[in-house]
């Protein structure tokens, strides 16, 4: 199979279980991700929190990531699979999940990659897709 094909979501873990991460605003994330509840997301991220979602620029602040996942995240669901944690200098904590995102029309492989501040809370995230450009070009819609 490759990156890029249609994966049945039953194929998945539970969202709200990623191999080797306990931290509870990034599992607070995926579950409300992918419950379409984009308010209670937002609300994980500190207020200039940052969102780098595939193909955009920074998006900053609770309001602005909201807006945009009810825009863009209708659609869309998550599924982690596992994860590295890693403790920075500044008391920040690194950590990068692996697994699939899932739309009507086809599921990627995929990173994200979120650092906590020292409250815990989102102060960065950026999600990668992890397919090949040929991959990513077949995903494209004809309009």
């Amino acid at each position: 199979m490759t990156s890029a094909e249609f994966v049945s979501p039953a194929q998945f873990k539970e969202e709200s279980q990623i191999e080797g991460i306990t931290e509870p605003s990034v599992l607070r994330y995926f579950e409300t991700l992918n419950a379409g509840e984009f308010e209670a997301t937002a609300a994980l991220f500190g207020v200039d929190g940052v969102m780098r979602p595939p193909f955009e620029s920074d998006i900053v602040g609770t309001d602005a990531i909201a807006a945009y996942l009810k825009q863009e995240g209708q659609n869309i669901k998550a599924y982690p699979h596992t994860g590295i944690v890693e403790t920075l200098d500044n008391a920040t904590i690194q950590i990068q999940v692996t697994g699939k995102a899932q739309t009507s029309w086809c599921s990627v492989n995929v990173l994200w990659l979120f650092i906590l501040n020292q409250q815990q809370q989102i102060s960065y995230t950026r999600i990668k897709l992890l397919a090949s450009p040929k991959e990513l070009l077949s995903l494209r819609r004809e309009d």
